[in-house]
């Protein structure tokens, strides 16, 4: 679910994975029709990192 609400509202996925400076930012690159595909590139990385260090902590047993 969250990889869709990457490619449409990439701005959103920051903050449901708690990073809302990162966003606000987002948000401000994807105001602009140029700047919605780094905007969405990112927003893919980002959750792609999150989902890794979930991993990490859940191997390790820190929840």
């Amino acid at each position: 679910m969250r990889l869709l609400i990457a490619f449409l509202l990439p701005w959103l996925t920051f903050f449901t994975i708690g990073r809302p400076f990162a966003g606000v930012l987002c948000l401000i690159l994807q105001v602009t029709l140029i700047g919605w595909i780094p905007a969405t590139i990112w927003a893919v990385y980002a959750l792609s990192q999150y989902k890794i260090d979930q991993k990490i902590r859940r191997a390790l047993g820190r929840n």
